[in-house]
């Protein structure tokens, strides 16, 4: 292993640490969401209320030294309560850009699905190309820039569903879980006179982070493992319970977040095991099934286990 990617192992299992401060218990759940950052991707964590998505989001932004914002997303915003707007300046006599809170490294999209499908939509250009344009100017995001999101998918009086445009330019989509019932004591003690998260000390700089996703880029991948790669990408577009199967976004996805679990797990080279425990949070909320009595996210998730039984894996036949 390279001294570059040793240097980069440690800052990313310093970072996974230091969240682990506070998310007890949940080191796969966590090692996912420093995945997405190390793969500049943008992640949507989606669980019921009360397990720790929004303790999460905040954990990896103060473990990091960006800067931050933090949107709480209600039915009646507007698109320019997020973009920003362009004042007019009495003393200049020119219109000045006034930035709103997606302007930030780091950006929480709190409860995302309650603003409506106008204000989600002003979310899709900077999540794809890094810009935003207001009144046709354009204005470049900083970078890193990366948003995490979160929302509530048990209740959806006062929600609307994310697009599939959107759905799709996520990079992953994970789910934290109850706590077992030792973590649940462990996570009472620890919050009986304070929070946790009030004592987090960033551990890795904007530049440490940036250094991370240039290290993932180096991992290699054997053509074997590509070709896996599109196997099973592909076999979700021709399922006869899928109605549109994942894009090319979704290969370029699991190729990307499989380089950087590959540098987590210490090595310099993918193994088809990193494509397989990748691939339901890589493609599942990139699905649409054709089954309309069963929920999105439950189909999703068992057609993709499904194919990774049948598709072959490099050097073994299916089953």
């Amino acid at each position: 292993m390279s001294n570059g990617i040793q240097a980069a192992l440690n800052t990313a299992r310093a970072i996974i640490d230091n969240v682990e401060r506070v998310i007890i218990g949940k080191r796969d759940v966590i090692e996912l969401a420093v995945i997405a950052l190390m793969s500049k991707g943008h992640l949507l964590i989606e669980d019921a209320p009360g397990v720790g998505k929004t303790m999460l989001a905040r954990s990896l932004a103060k473990s990091l030294d960006c800067s931050f914002k933090r949107i709480q997303f209600t039915p009646d915003m507007l698109p320019s309560d997020i973009t920003g707007v362009s004042v007019y300046n009495q003393k200049t006599g020119d219109f000045e850009f006034r930035p709103g809170p997606i302007m930030a490294q780091i950006v929480l999209a709190d409860e995302i699905n309650r603003a409506t499908p106008k204000v989600q939509s002003a979310l899709l250009e900077c999540m794809e190309e890094a810009q935003i344009t207001v009144e046709g100017n354009t204005h470049k995001m900083p970078a890193p820039f990366h948003i995490l999101a979160t929302q509530n998918p048990i209740e959806y009086e006062g929600t609307f569903p994310l697009p599939e445009t959107q759905l799709d330019r996520f990079l992953l989509r994970i789910n934290i879980g109850y706590p077992s019932p030792s973590d649940e004591v462990n996570i009472m003690n620890q919050q009986q006179y304070s929070h946790p998260i009030d004592k987090l000390k960033s551990v890795a700089s904007s530049a440490d982070l940036e250094m991370l996703q240039s290290a993932v880029r180096d991992i290699y991948v054997d053509e074997l493992v590509k070709q896996y790669i599109a196997a099973v990408v592909g076999a979700t577009r021709n399922h006869p319970s899928i109605f549109l199967g994942a894009s090319p976004r979704g290969s370029l996805s699991l190729y990307r977040t499989a380089q950087a679990r590959a540098l987590i797990q210490g090595r310099d080279h993918i193994l088809p095991d990193d494509v397989k425990a990748l691939a339901e949070p890589v493609l599942a909320h990139r699905l649409i099934p054709r089954l309309t009595d069963s929920s999105h996210d439950k189909t999703g998730r068992a057609i993709i286990a499904k194919l990774l039984e049948t598709v072959p894996v490099p050097g073994l036949t299916a089953k």
